[in-house]
């Protein structure tokens, strides 16, 4: 259990250097501000919002919702079902959520964030978070952060990345453009347990501000944070979270890290966008196969949809649309019947089902992606 430093210091220790660690990766000055391992990115994007609304409202703490305006929040029609999730534990609801468009590729259009901004604040409603996604569940987009945080700054609202899924790509020297801009951000949710392949379940909240998530959350117990011990009470973390035992995450990592070194988790990063490029590379002109979106995948999700030939030259477009929808779940049972592979499908949209490969496992290679194609082209074919 990790809550004070004389129960867990080696551990405090470890997460208090791997979190600096990890800030100073993100960009911030000497690594300085603070964060936490929560169990999950739902529950890191929901710290963040909690710190939002008490870096706003810090009466909020003492006298609840009724003390503050309507507040709302903004996040991409493309993000983690976690952003509504959590506004509906924090008693500000899942109405007060609003969702901005976004575009063909699917990242967040900052326009349409400044317009509702707007139109939130001529009703009188308090904009106090924005949350923008770095590597969406489903198209694996990064939204544009620089444009999104010129827009947080001009309305003081708080800015949030959701890095969950592509946190882990600053790690990598030739794919960390892609979250330009997070330096500027608030908070940032960053799942090593996703991309990075640290075993379930570790997942860090980094903080900008020093000392506020400790304001937001602190209670002062006194049988466990007494003030008058014989050592530094900084070391004493476990007052800044919601929980009071907190499973050790940080020895995973760190140990991990020690091992392979950030060249390494990059090498490991690296290949995975490779096998994904690949992946896009062998079937964006393959007779069959139609691409979700436009343009090279952002991250290893990619996006397709598989033609068997019965439905191939169907002159009607619903009737095709119709059953294109059926072709995904059909595939994926006899995937899981034959107990060869497994790639998750779903809608998004106007758009029917069509299939998700997302790769993150470093041991998958190029022969894997191969037969993957084959096994799909053999369970269909019948359709």
């Amino acid at each position: 259990v990790q809550f004070t430093y004389e129960v867990a210091p080696v551990f405090v220790l470890l997460e208090y250097v791997s979190l600096k660690k990890m800030r100073e990766i993100i960009g911030w000055p000497d690594g300085r501000g603070d964060g936490i391992f929560s169990p999950g990115g739902a529950i890191s994007n929901m710290y963040a919002m909690l710190l939002a609304r008490f870096k706003m409202f810090p009466e909020v703490k003492e006298k609840g919702m009724s003390s503050v305006p309507r507040l709302v929040a903004f996040t991409s029609e493309h993000s983690h079902f976690s952003i509504k999730k959590g506004a509906a534990a924090l008693g500000i609801g899942t109405e007060s959520v609003i969702c901005i468009k976004a575009d063909e590729s699917g990242k967040m259009i900052p326009a349409d964030l400044e317009r509702r901004i707007l139109e939130a604040k001529q009703k009188g409603f308090v904009p106090f978070f924005v949350s923008a996604t770095a590597g969406t569940t489903v198209y694996g987009a990064f939204d544009p952060l620089i444009a999104i945080s010129d827009i947080c700054k001009k309305y003081n609202i708080w800015m949030h990345v959701d890095g969950a899924w592509g946190g882990s790509l600053l790690m990598s020297r030739r794919h960390r453009w892609k979250l330009d801009g997070v330096e500027r951000a608030n908070s940032v949710t960053w799942n090593p347990h996703k991309m990075m392949s640290v075993p379930l379940q570790c997942s860090a909240l980094l903080v900008r501000e020093e000392g506020l998530m400790q304001n937001c959350n602190q209670m002062h117990a006194c049988y466990l944070f007494q003030q008058d011990k014989h050592y530094d009470l900084s070391y004493d973390t476990g007052d800044k979270a919601l929980q009071c035992g907190r499973h050790v995450d940080i020895f995973k990592l760190w140990l991990m890290w020690r091992a392979k070194g950030t060249i390494g988790f990059e090498a490991q990063i690296d290949k995975c966008l490779e096998l994904s490029e690949y992946l896009y590379n062998k079937i964006k002109d393959r007779e069959g196969y139609e691409m979700v979106f436009d343009g090279k995948p952002q991250h290893t999700n990619v996006c397709f949809w598989y033609l068997p030939p019965g439905i191939r030259y169907m002159e009607d477009k619903e009737e095709k649309k119709k059953h294109l929808h059926k072709v995904a779940p059909v595939i994926k049972a006899r995937m899981m019947e034959y107990g060869t592979t497994m790639v998750s499908y779903q809608p998004q949209g106007d758009k029917v089902n069509f299939f998700r490969m997302v790769i993150s496992n470093p041991a998958a290679t190029f022969q894997d992606i191969d037969f993957l194609i084959e096994e799909i082209e053999r369970l269909g074919q019948d359709l």
